[in-house]
């Protein structure tokens, strides 16, 4: 009796042990200050949708800091530890990450040019194991500078700058610098790879343009405390995609609301954990964007807003 119970406890133990969550991997491009807001906009939606966290699914949270070498080990991380659904931001983690596995479903929750970028093959039939949100950030660079010639009729000579190392910086970069022309603009522009490139490019900048021209990336996103620093310190004026440069020195953004866009990735996450397929969900496209303007920028700056450009602002900083 004895030696059946002993046989019979490590099976009892067994039993006993809880059973494994759904993982979610989740690569934030950036900082965790960064990401915040866009954390809580994802984690949210997942409790409405019946996904409560460390109760009903866990959330593996790693940071990219911007550095496509961190966007690479933590996708091979999250390969490693076999998590069910990987979720990011930005074209650089995303690719990353699709390198890393064809297997486990990708969802990247803002995702500039999917498609030319090669991360699905179209919009309506993404094939393979990646899918999202595309925010097609190429498209928008015409309506930005449009808003900044309304902030500055003078406006001749637009710098732009790029991460060279993003496939979707790079995208952008010529779609900004075809709009600049079209508007009669003379074109500068300054091309880094990581953030030690960043002062430099401001160096080379000073007195050679009007007003600057940031494409997003997650570098730049990262370091965009840096370069409003500089771009204030060379007073060029600057126009950015997300809100978040805006916030911290920025003049103006005009872009996607991420936070929803995460709202969103979180019902594709839903999607994949009750058994869809990545391949049979579409990639969609952004419903809700933002104006944002920086009034204590523009005032050092000594730069005058127009009231019809305010009035249509959704976000006035002062």
């Amino acid at each position: 009796m004895l030696g059946g119970a002993a046989a019979a406890w490590p099976l009892a133990a067994r039993a006993q042990e809880p059973r494994r969550l759904p993982t979610i991997g989740f690569l934030g491009p950036n900082t965790r200050s960064v990401d915040s807001q866009r954390v809580v906009a994802f984690v949210e939606r997942l409790r409405e949708l019946g996904w409560t966290e460390n109760r009903t699914v866990a959330i593996e949270y790693r940071w990219g800091e911007g550095r496509d070498e961190r966007f690479a080990q933590i996708a091979a991380e999250f390969v490693r530890r076999n998590v069910d659904v990987i979720v990011t931001s930005g074209t650089p983690p995303a690719i990353a990450a699709k390198r890393a596995t064809a297997v486990i479903p990708i969802v990247f929750a803002a995702a500039g040019d999917p498609v030319d970028t090669g991360l699905v093959a179209s919009l309506a039939r993404p094939g393979g194991n990646v899918t999202g949100l595309s925010i097609q950030q190429t498209d928008l660079a015409g309506k930005r500078l449009e808003m900044l010639r309304e902030i500055l009729p003078g406006l001749r000579t637009l710098a732009i700058l790029a991460d060279i190392g993003s496939p979707n910086s790079v995208l952008e970069m010529r779609e900004a610098q075809a709009a600049a022309r079209t508007l009669g603009l003379d074109v500068v522009t300054s091309e880094v790879r990581e953030a030690e490139d960043i002062a430099p490019a401001f160096e080379a900048l000073k007195g050679r343009a009007n007003a600057l021209y940031v494409c997003a990336a997650p570098l730049l996103t990262t370091n965009r405390i840096r370069i409003n620093t500089l771009a204030l310190g060379v007073r060029l004026p600057t126009v950015h995609t997300f809100r978040e440069y805006a916030e911290v020195g920025g003049l103006m953004s005009y872009g996607p609301n991420v936070p929803d866009l995460f709202r969103r990735a979180a019902e594709y996450v839903d999607k994949i954990l009750r058994g869809a397929k990545p391949s049979d969900l579409p990639v969609e496209q952004p419903t809700k964007f933002d104006l944002v303007i920086n009034l204590t920028t523009a005032k050092a700056l000594g730069l005058e807003i127009p009231a019809t450009l305010l009035a249509r602002a959704d976000e006035v900083i002062e």
